[in-house]
């Protein structure tokens, strides 16, 4: 399986390779937030695969009944657990909080709260699948991994514990902004997950599980 991650930034170059066929080989879009909907309504459009995503804190509230926050066609992922091309997925969206009443913004005890209306879904692939989950997307970082010392930059502890016990083989996220010059990693290896800051765009290619 081939994926396109997108996260945090529209990327003008990214209409010009979708339109010529550079993706074609994708099967599946994985948005990790801060996103303009329309940006992933298009890909979803043009490349005619599923899109499934998770809302950054800059995203707007999730309302099933307001088309303007969510992207039409697409899965909002959040507190979800799916299983999709044989892949098994799990969602939270958000940061830290860091503005009182910040939308999508949790403290760490709310996002372990969050963390924990994952489980019966991931009990569940365990008994099922023999395995809890293959990919993680959020939006922030863990807990001290492609984290920034910044309030509204630092990762969550919640998903230091959920990679520590579910073991998926991925962990994709955005939120902090790695550029080619910046010294830190953007893959980090915890465990057996790989732990990869997406902004503001990668293909991965995934074997089969």
């Amino acid at each position: 399986m081939k994926i396109l991650a997108v996260s945090d930034q529209v990327v003008e170059r990214i209409y010009t390779l979708a339109a010529n066929g550079h993706f074609r080989d994708v099967d599946m879009i994985l948005g990790c937030g801060d996103l303009s909907y329309e940006y992933l309504e298009y890909l979803l459009t043009i490349l005619n695969i599923p899109l499934y995503y998770v809302p950054g804190n800059h995203d707007p509230k999730y309302n099933s009944q307001l088309a303007e926050s969510r992207a039409e066609g697409g899965t909002n992922l959040d507190q979800k657990v799916v299983r999709v091309n044989g892949m098994l997925l799990a969602g939270l969206g958000g940061s830290v909080r860091y503005q009182p009443g910040g939308v999508n913004q949790y403290t760490q005890t709310e996002m372990y709260l969050r963390m924990i209306r994952l489980l019966p879904g991931l009990l569940w692939n365990r008994l099922r699948y023999g395995r809890a989950l293959d990919i993680l997307v959020t939006h922030s970082p863990p807990f001290g991994i492609h984290d920034e010392d910044s309030q509204a930059h630092q990762g969550l502890k919640a998903f230091n514990c959920l990679i520590q016990w579910a073991r998926p083989r991925y962990h994709f996220h955005g939120h902090t902004h790695f550029y080619q010059h910046n010294l830190a990693p953007s893959v980090t290896k915890v465990g057996i997950t790989q732990v990869m800051n997406i902004y503001p765009y990668k293909e991965i290619e995934i074997q089969d599980a």
